[in-house]
C-alpha cells in the first residue's frame, strides 16, 4: 500500500487550469481499482491518495501522469506502508479485490 502526498509546488496558481484533468485522473485511478481513497490535506497544502494493487514502479509512473503533477502544481511524495493493523474488510481491499467506487 502507498500514501501518496501531493503538496503545492511552485505552478499552485495553475491549479484551476489543470483541475478537471486532474480530477479525472483521480477517477479513473479508483475506478481501475489503484486509487482506495482521495481527498484533501488541511490547511489547504495540497492532497494525498491511498493506494495499493501495484509495485511501485506503477505507482511512481501513474502519479507522474497526474496533470498536476506534470505542471509543477503539486509536488508528489510516494510512501510505502505495511500495514501490520487494520479494520476488518480492508484486507481484500489491499490484496486486490475490486470495489465499487464510493464515489457519490
Amino acid at each position: 500500500m502507498y500514501i501518496v502526498f501531493l503538496k503545492f509546488g511552485p505552478n499552485r496558481g495553475l491549479a484551476g487550469q489543470w483541475m478537471d484533468e486532474h480530477a479525472r485522473w483521480i477517477q479513473q485511478g479508483i475506478e481501475e481499482g489503484a486509487f482506495l481513497v482521495a481527498g484533501s490535506l488541511d490547511a489547504a497544502q495540497g492532497g494525498v491518495v491511498l493506494a495499493a494493487n501495484m509495485a511501485l514502479t506503477e505507482i511512481q509512473q501513474r502519479v507522474g501522469r497526474d496533470p498536476f503533477v506534470m505542471h509543477g502544481v503539486v509536488v508528489a511524495e510516494v510512501h510505502r506502508v505495511t500495514p501490520s493493523r487494520m479494520v476488518q474488510g480492508m484486507t481484500a481491499l489491499l490484496e486486490g479485490a475490486k470495489s465499487p467506487s464510493l464515489a457519490s
